[in-house]
């Protein structure tokens, strides 16, 4: 077994306890869309347009009542070029870590040279092998049966596009399945990490370099990742995603890579909203671009921690790495709260402090404070600058207290309170920051005006004092 095979099935038993089951076969089969059916999501990106699917996407089914790891790969081509060598080894690495093979082959074009090929690879590994001829619609039984004569036994037909034939499925890849699997259904643990930034920055080989394991397709060719992919790494859920290009960018070239371009985009934007921090990935030599604001104020506005890493900084020379400095700075001027590294994810440099700055990030979102600590701020705040007066009318700011993490969030009530000006309230969320050491992550001002008690009722008088005034009237006229 090759050093790259043993580095790849320690991973997968870093991120599951439970048997594996990897979907293998040729480019555009179908593998990605019966991962979804079987996993029962749709998380896998599928569109019909070969070698979509590159990288080892990892899901949990529950097959016949067995709960098994699915392993989603790219196709395994014969195709010259670096991105086709690394998806073929991806695929060939999710082969050496499964228990089980599911070999998915096309049944509208019958049995090829390719999947006799694979069939070969297979039985050279001792793998179980259940083989899935996929789009059976329109195909007569007789072409399905061909299948049988690559040596597994009877294989399962199957439309994963209609969802025929996957109850079959799923109890002939269950009855394969060892018994030493642990069906344990805990959600993968860790904080959720999202990679995020243009294409071609480094985003794949940075998590590459954080795992130690040649687990991301990389390529120099920009849009290499093209779908999110959850990678659990310790107390880590670290997100790969798509390189989010400019509108213009993504609307050119042919209709299907369009849309192709769009739903990564989608899945991207997707892995930010579920994120708790977000490692924003930027190219040292361009620095922080228009492209990257967009995605750093998603990423705020989604509430998400952020941490800002400069990466390819061993390209630079000393004077170079002073004008880029300079401009970082410049660039994140409206918000000096989010921590920059300076990394070089293909020499390691930085990297390895990167997960700390990462955990603090998270920590600060965390948001663990007591109501009288946020009331002592408050308190301090409003008697260094009192709030300034509106119309005439001053602005009595009470108490405050929690209103939730992840962003940390900040509920102040007051008397009209909700005519605090924006300036006011950037300066009580820059006192939180301050005081608390909420690093890295936007801080969320909610504000609550103290209901008056004793608004829209009227001021009734007693039978004494009305008696009262009728007396003091007529003694007026008389």
């Amino acid at each position: 077994m090759s050093e790259a095979q043993s580095s790849s099935q320690a991973t997968a038993k870093r991120e599951t306890d439970h048997a594996v089951a990897a979907l293998v076969g040729r480019p555009n089969v179908g593998k990605s869309t019966i991962f979804n059916r079987l996993c029962g999501t749709r998380d896998a990106l599928v569109a019909d347009l070969p070698g979509l699917t590159r990288d080892r996407r990892y899901g949990r089914a529950t097959l016949a009542g067995r709960t098994v790891t699915l392993v989603d790969t790219g196709g395994l081509t014969h195709e010259t070029g670096s991105v086709y060598e690394q998806m073929s080894n991806q695929a060939m690495l999710a082969i050496g870590e499964a228990d089980v093979a599911v070999f998915v082959a096309d049944a509208r074009e019958g049995l090829t040279a390719g999947d006799w090929d694979i069939a070969r690879d297979l039985r050279k590994r001792g793998k179980s092998v259940v083989v899935a001829a996929n789009k059976i619609d329109g195909v007569p039984a007789a072409a399905v049966h061909e299948f049988t004569a690559l040596g597994f036994g009877d294989c399962c037909p199957v439309s994963a596009a209609h969802g025929r034939g996957m109850a079959e499925l799923a109890h002939a890849v269950a009855a394969c399945l060892p018994e030493t699997g642990v069906d344990n259904e805990a959600d993968p643990p860790g904080i959720r990490v999202a990679v995020v930034g243009r294409p071609n920055v480094g985003k794949s080989t940075l998590i590459n370099r954080i795992l130690g394991d040649e687990r991301q397709v990389v390529d120099s060719k920009p849009g290499t990742t093209r779908d999110s992919i959850d990678i659990p790494f310790g107390d880590y859920l670290l997100i790969d995603t798509a390189g989010v290009r400019r509108r213009g960018r993504v609307e050119s070239g042919p209709s299907m890579q369009r849309a192709v371009e769009k739903f990564s985009i989608v899945k991207t934007l997707a892995a930010l909203e579920r994120a708790e921090v977000a490692v924003v990935v930027v190219d040292a030599r361009e620095g922080v671009v228009e492209q990257d604001l967009h995605v750093l104020d998603y990423a705020i506005d989604r509430g998400a921690g952020i941490v800002l890493a400069v990466n390819k900084w061993d390209g630079l020379d000393k004077g170079e790495r002073k004008v880029a400095r300079t401009s970082v700075e410049r660039r994140l001027a409206f918000a000096p709260w989010i921590p920059l590294r300076y990394i070089s994810a293909l020499r390691g440099r930085g990297v390895e402090s990167l997960l700390g700055i990462v955990s603090n990030v998270y920590g600060a979102g965390e948001f663990g404070v007591q109501t009288g600590e946020l009331n002592r701020i408050l308190a301090a705040a409003t008697a260094d600058h009192p709030p300034p007066m509106v119309q005439g009318r001053a602005i009595k700011l009470r108490y405050a207290h929690k209103g939730g993490d992840h962003p940390p969030t900040v509920v102040v009530h007051g008397n009209r309170a909700e005519a605090l000006p924006d300036s006011y309230r950037r300066y009580l969320v820059n006192r939180y920051r301050d005081e608390l050491g909420l690093v890295g992550v936007p801080v969320r001002l909610e504000t609550r005006t103290t209901r008056n008690p004793y608004a829209g009722r009227r001021n009734e008088l007693t039978r004494r004092q009305v008696k009262r005034r009728q007396r003091v009237i007529r003694h007026r006229s008389s």
